[in-house]
């Protein structure tokens, strides 16, 4: 099994939504896109774990403050915690790419 799977975007996502429920109109696929998103990020924001079976686990992750040098001025900065989300595809949608 291939771990590596090409780049998977908001727009490629309403596509294959909208292959999967046919009957329903662009617009109404696009707003529930959107309406999902929202709420992982709004749940991840607020250092929940949110999980889709079959499709992975979005969380919030933490980076720590760390100090950096400007290479053109050797200027010393200090830049603070800082977050990022992180997505770990379930087993399911990786084999599904293969």
């Amino acid at each position: 099994m291939s771990l590596s799977i090409n780049s998977f975007n908001k727009s490629d996502l309403i596509i294959q939504m909208e292959r999967k429920f046919s009957h329903l109109n662009q617009e109404t696929v696009v707003e529930a896109v959107d309406i999902l998103l929202q709420e992982i990020i709004n749940h991840a924001a607020l250092d929940q774990r949110i999980e889709i079976r079959g499709f992975g686990v979005f969380s919030k992750k933490n980076i720590r403050p760390r100090k950096f040098v400007n290479p053109k001025t050797k200027e010393i900065s200090y830049l603070g915690e800082t977050s990022t989300m992180h997505f770990k595809a379930s087993d399911k949608l990786l084999a599904s790419h293969d």
